[in-house]
């Protein structure tokens, strides 16, 4: 296939629209099911090589749960306790490896990933066709499907679920292009390798001791940074982005941005929030809207307004603000990545509220030593890699 037209571009006004490789070679695609659009393979390229460079760093499956030209969520096939399986919705499911890792990608933040494009690593099973039949997802990209997988897929929106196969042996040129107002940019492809090599050449702080998981954590972290739209930064813990900012101008609105949604992803483990008396035929994006509600600050003002009979069979006692600080002093072990150096201290600060102790930035702000000497206050350990990721 030499060119695929689409229906449009990022708007129904954006005609004509197409994909097509520019020296008249074969697209390394090809569409199994269903009619992707513009933003779909602009999803679908960049989450793609995310988890190609996932599983590269840590050898393991991985997958990504992308929105808008940035990943929601990330992971890699790790073993999911029984608590993460319960708030992930997927207890009562036999999970692949590969089917984890995707568990987890979107799990980390289902508000975020309602109408997602996922990308696998590797072979799309029946285990994962069978955990995105019942959620809300616009497609898939995959090296391969299982007859099984592919089967389930296409019954999915009607026959209009959009599966698209890719050749894992493509390569890129090493020089990309693109066009702004008529204009075409050119600049060499961001094939920078992020490894555990980079993490350990320069740690910075007095305690210099990454654990095992930290490192594999912060690989997480960089790479899902080196996907998202600049400025970002990244919250990682389990093996999977538990808190992703993408898109702000200021880094400290990133790291407040990413930190919240590590502080939901925790929340939504507490015990009040596992035993939520739901309806037993409450829609899943109802639930999840339901949760992100009683965990804010505004659920004891939406019970006084009397609709929690819509969600709940018997009315929930409210999650105190006491009791939220205190389960969130127990969050422990999170890994921190900046595709930029921090400015100031209080990026660390807020860090801090979230779990974080190991942090992996570029370094070279006229204040490091101010940052520096903020992660030796928490007995954090923090690298400069030397590396910024920006990504437009």
């Amino acid at each position: 296939m030499n060119d695929l037209l689409l229906k449009y571009g990022c708007n129904p006004n954006q005609k004509p629209s197409k994909i097509f490789m520019k020296d008249g070679s074969d697209l390394p695609i090809e569409v199994l099911n269903g009619n992707p659009g513009y933003i779909n393979f602009l999803d679908a390229f960049n989450s793609w090589q995310l988890v190609c460079e996932l599983k590269a760093a840590t050898g393991l499956p991985a997958a990504a749960s992308f929105k808008h030209v940035s990943p929601a969520g990330a992971a890699v096939a790790t073993e999911l306790s029984d608590t993460l399986k319960k708030i992930y919705f997927v207890d009562d499911l036999e999970l692949s490896p590969i089917a984890c890792a995707y568990a987890k990608a979107r799990g980390a933040d289902r508000m975020s990933s309602y109408g997602d494009w996922v990308a696998l690593s590797d072979t799309c099973d029946a285990s994962v066709a069978t955990l995105l039949k019942r959620e809300v997802s616009d497609g898939i990209i995959a090296p391969d499907y299982t007859e099984e997988a592919l089967e389930i897929l296409k019954s999915k929106r009607g026959g209009r679920y959009n599966v698209v196969k890719i050749d894992p042996n493509y390569k890129p040129a090493a020089v990309e292009h693109k066009d702004v107002f008529g204009v075409t940019f050119q600049q060499g492809r961001n094939e920078l390798l992020i490894n555990e090599a980079m993490l350990m050449r320069n740690i910075v702080t007095e305690n210099k001791e990454f654990t095992e998981e930290a490192k594999r954590d912060l690989l997480i972290a960089l790479i899902t940074l080196k996907y998202t739209q600049s400025n970002s930064v990244c919250y990682a813990k389990d093996g999977q982005a538990i808190g992703v900012g993408a898109g702000q101008q200021s880094r400290i609105h990133c790291t407040r941005l990413a930190g919240n949604k590590a502080d939901i992803w925790y929340l939504r483990q507490h015990p009040k929030v596992l035993n939520l008396p739901f309806v037993d035929d409450i829609r899943r994006p109802d639930r999840d809207n339901t949760i992100d509600v009683y965990i804010s600050d505004d659920y004891e003002d939406v019970l006084a307004e009397g609709t929690w009979q819509q969600f709940f069979k018997t009315k929930p006692e409210p999650l105190s603000r006491e009791e939220k600080k205190e389960w969130l002093k127990t969050l422990k072990g999170v890994s921190l990545g900046s595709d930029a150096f921090f400015p100031f201290g209080d990026n660390i600060e807020r860090a801090k509220r979230s779990g974080v102790e190991f942090i992996a930035q570029p370094g070279g702000s006229i204040r490091d030593d101010n940052v520096i000497d903020t992660c030796n206050k928490y007995n954090m350990v923090m690298c400069f890699t030397g590396i910024r990721l920006f990504h437009h």
